[in-house]
């Protein structure tokens, strides 16, 4: 064996080695994380946190219920508003759109997509809180729809420009319309990579805070309607973290273990969607 040989081996043993180091921290830091908030917040998850309003302050006890179920809502007004618009948004840049104004679009979904969501949540504010002069479930849900829409839309698009172009001219060529194409071939052969899509901006706005502080602001109550003030976890859990109370720490630790373990499984979901393939014909 060569001396030349020789390196070549060591060169790639080494960084072969060191990748895998870096694979091994990289997912140590998720179990790191999570092993922190079981440790911390697993004695207070309890049936009790899931039924339960908040104790009065200075009470032990007590749940999260009603910030389960106002993150539900705002999660649900989010999808309503931020999936139908980045989806028809795709359909537009992937079917219709001509090259300048497809980069247009694209590139002001890029830069929605890295403006902070703080941001994000004072524009929500001076459209959905400051005209009606008080927060709301639908404000926050409106400011976590803005975040959705660009994910929605850049991802939906690249799914639906992967399905082949002989699809379309083979729907085209038995006389079908453009739209009609777009509905009954190119959509459904795309429809699991659009799923996909969908559960990823899901997790990525259920655990926003800031938004929230300036549209949803947070309530110790249930909340009935849209028009009020709600609770969220994410709100919940910085108003606990804060407190000087050391209940309400606990009750912050499990509440971020709840809503990470909510996060774990929809991309669980989503990555088990997208292994399966994202072609009708592939299932």
């Amino acid at each position: 064996m060569t001396r030349r040989l020789r390196w070549r081996k060591f060169v790639s043993a080494f960084m072969l080695s060191m990748t895998g180091v870096c694979a091994v921290v990289a997912v140590s830091v998720l179990f790191l994380i999570l092993g922190y908030l079981i440790v911390h917040g697993g004695a207070s998850v309890s049936w009790n946190f899931f039924t339960k309003l908040p104790a009065p302050v200075g009470e032990p006890g007590g749940g999260m219920a009603n910030a389960i179920v106002g993150s539900a809502k705002l999660l649900m007004l989010a999808m309503l508003v931020g999936v139908p618009i980045g989806f028809l948004g795709a359909i537009y840049l992937a079917e219709f759109s001509g090259t300048a104004t497809a980069f247009i679009v694209r590139y002001a979904a890029d830069l929605l997509n890295g403006v902070p969501s703080i941001v994000i949540g004072i524009f929500a504010y001076s459209l959905a809180v400051l005209p009606f002069k008080h927060f709301s479930t639908f404000a926050g849900g409106f400011a976590l729809g803005l975040m959705m829409i660009p994910i929605t839309l850049r991802s939906t698009e690249e799914f639906l420009r992967s399905v082949p172009v002989s699809l379309r001219e083979g729907a085209m060529a038995l006389g079908a319309s453009k739209w009609k194409t777009i509905v009954t071939v190119i959509v459904p052969s795309a429809y699991r990579g659009i799923l996909t899509t969908i559960l990823l901006a899901f997790a990525r706005v259920a655990g926003e805070t800031a938004p929230l502080l300036f549209t949803a602001l947070g309530n110790r109550f249930w909340s009935p309607g849209w028009g009020q003030p709600t609770a969220s976890l994410p709100v919940a859990i910085y108003n606990y973290a804060i407190s000087p109370y050391e209940d309400w720490h606990r009750q912050a630790w499990a509440a971020g273990l709840v809503l990470l373990g909510l996060i774990l499984v929809v991309n669980i979901v989503a990555r088990g969607v997208l292994a399966r393939g994202i072609s009708v014909s592939r299932s």
